[in-house]
């Protein structure tokens, strides 16, 4: 029960921080902000694909293959913002 609580408030956390970074990104025109925001994207989605893969699916289906791909999906704009951004 307390893991379930912990990965749904996590998802809500990363969607949260997605949606700050992003609002945040169309007041200023920060590039670093874009990377960040769709970094905190990938993450919410992935934090979903726990709770999918956690408490709906059983344990017949792994989803942790999809999960890491999404993972890393995710780190791949931040990671782009933090080289070729230059301001």
């Amino acid at each position: 029960m307390a893991a379930s609580i912990i990965y749904m408030l996590c998802a809500l956390t990363a969607f949260a921080c997605a949606c700050l970074i992003l609002r945040s990104y169309l007041r200023s025109r920060l590039r670093l902000l874009l990377w960040s925001g769709l970094c905190f994207c990938g993450l919410f989605i992935n934090n979903v694909m726990l709770v999918i893969d956690r408490l709906l699916t059983g344990p017949e289906v792994d989803l942790s293959t999809g999960r890491l791909a999404v993972a890393l999906v995710a780190l791949l704009p931040l990671l782009f913002g933090l080289i070729w951004v230059e301001e």
